[in-house]
């Protein structure tokens, strides 16, 4: 019987790994493919004249804004998130700190998501070309 047990676990424990290794290949896939269209839009929004300005991110508490030293573009109408520049993809929410506040806060740029908002709660879950379709189309007007 225990045989059987430790044969089970095992086959348990080469199912989670294998499952955790292909969520992660999926995951690398679909980043790869939101970078392609992340390099596209800068290389359109930069050949539009669609003006570049510098970033700012927001608390986790919600209470006003930091400097960054990031420069690009909005995507998101809350200024939550950001295409830079540098053809990085930004999450403009940063943990609250007084040194944040007097020079400026760090925001890593982090892997863009095929699909915006997804697991967010808020409702707002939207393709990532989509979303930088609307970017392009509102060009310097964007709020």
């Amino acid at each position: 019987m225990e045989d059987s047990d430790a044969s089970w676990a095992q086959r348990r424990r080469a199912a989670a790994a294998e499952h955790a290794a292909s969520q992660e290949r999926r995951k690398t896939a679909e980043s790869e493919q939101a970078r392609t269209i992340v390099a596209a839009f800068v290389r359109e929004a930069t050949s539009l004249g669609i003006t570049a300005q510098p970033l700012t991110a927001t608390p986790y508490s919600g209470g006003g804004r930091y400097r960054t030293n990031l420069v690009g573009w909005y995507i998101r109408q809350n200024h939550s998130l950001a295409i830079g520049t540098d053809g990085e993809y930004y999450i403009l929410n940063v943990p609250g700190s007084l040194r944040a506040r007097l020079t400026s806060a760090t925001v890593p740029p982090v892997d863009p998501p095929l699909l915006t908002g997804a697991g967010g709660g808020d409702g707002e879950t939207v393709p990532l070309d989509q979303l930088l379709r609307k970017r392009l189309e509102a060009g310097n007007s964007f709020p």
